[in-house]
């Protein structure tokens, strides 16, 4: 007695040049695979949803593919490529628009069209790395002297942060709240080392030394050390401000998760744990930090108008006293913008990393 034919469960994904199937068939054996005029062929004896049987489906793709599927047998599945003969995007699988029952999406590969248009860019620009590579020769060592670099470079950083975050835990621990106001003399010193050090994330960027985009670390970093130099920085009087404390603890809490994460980066490892606090302990932190810093500003402004320190009177026949107020003012609004343009860049970064489930097309 033959033996009943079956369709198997079959999953797809796709990138730009090819499209993946994966036939949930186990124990299979020279299964016949073949495309005629863009119509996919597939009958195979095999281990199946109901039991061993032979098992067969027919897919008519919705666009010309080349006609030289392959295939690759497991003990659980047959994994089929077909490549598309125009490298595009395609909105469903099959030309019919009602999805066959027997199709689903495959999740394990699945990408959408943004997604795999990155993706597409990153192979490119590895290709193109490496025959840049090879051209210059010993890429190897390149590569290495690279993410040496990198790793010492975020290893100083940590530790910098780490001191000012440790030094300014243990005096609050001991002194409460006194040790607020004493903060600027405490730890000023290593700030201003970690902040003038930290213009080289920017530089990097710039230069492609790393593929973080240059516009939210040039903004994190003339914010910062326009709140270090010249609110904190020029005026003695701000020294001595409680603010200082929380806009420095809250500048280390954050980069002691940020620079370890880049560190285990540079040698190819991941710690979930250091991973998930890297993307989102920004969440609370940023807005946080960025009303200390508006704090810290709006604290200044009677000082800067009381000492005329900044100000300036325009040329006859003007004869205007422009305070230095007025800038301080404008810059708390280029403040919250640049909260904005740093909270959106870190969101999609964290969205990346930790994205919602693909939604189900056919």
């Amino acid at each position: 007695m033959e033996n009943q034919v079956l369709t198997p469960h079959v999953y797809w994904a796709q990138r730009h040049r090819e499209l993946y199937l994966r036939v949930e068939l186990s124990d299979v054996q020279n299964p016949a695979i073949s495309i005629t005029e863009n119509v996919l062929h597939f009958k195979a004896q095999g281990h199946g949803a109901k039991g061993d049987n032979v098992y067969e489906f027919h897919l008519e793709f919705l666009d010309p593919v080349k006609p030289e599927p392959v295939y690759k047998l497991t003990q659980r599945q047959v994994n089929i490529t077909v490549q598309k003969k125009v490298s595009q995007w395609w909105e469903r699988l099959t030309k019919q628009e009602k999805r066959p029952l027997f199709l689903a999406p495959d999740f394990d590969r699945w990408l959408d069209e943004s997604d795999a248009e990155m993706e597409l860019r990153a192979k490119e620009e590895e290709r193109l790395n490496k025959l840049r590579m090879e051209n210059e020769g010993s890429p190897e060592t390149l590569a290495s002297m690279k993410k040496g670099y990198l790793f010492m470079y975020n290893l100083v950083q940590f530790l910098g942060f780490s001191w000012v975050f440790v030094n300014l835990t243990v005096r609050f621990f001991i002194l409460g709240k006194e040790s607020f106001y004493d903060t600027f003399h405490t730890v000023a010193d290593m700030m201003y080392f970690c902040q003038m050090l930290a213009a080289v994330e920017t530089i990097n960027a710039a230069l492609g030394v790393t593929k973080s985009p240059v516009m939210p670390s040039l903004l994190q970093l003339l914010g910062r050390n326009f709140i270090l130099f010249i609110i904190f920085g020029t005026m003695e009087e701000m020294q001595n401000r409680a603010v200082v404390f929380f806009v420095f603890y809250l500048w280390s809490t954050i980069e002691i998760f940020r620079y370890p994460f880049y560190m285990l980066t540079c040698i190819d490892m991941d710690w979930k744990v250091l991973t998930w606090l890297r993307y989102s302990v920004w969440i609370p932190l940023y807005p946080l930090g960025c009303l200390a810093e508006a704090v810290s500003v709006i604290q200044s402004i009677p000082i800067f108008n009381e000492t005329g320190r900044f100000s300036f009177t325009l040329p006859y026949p003007v004869k205007i006293k422009v305070r230095f107020s007025f800038f301080l003012q404008i810059y708390l609004i280029i403040l919250f913008l640049g909260l904005y343009i740093n909270f959106r860049h870190l969101y999609k970064q964290r969205r990346r990393r930790y994205g919602q489930k693909k939604k189900k097309i056919h």
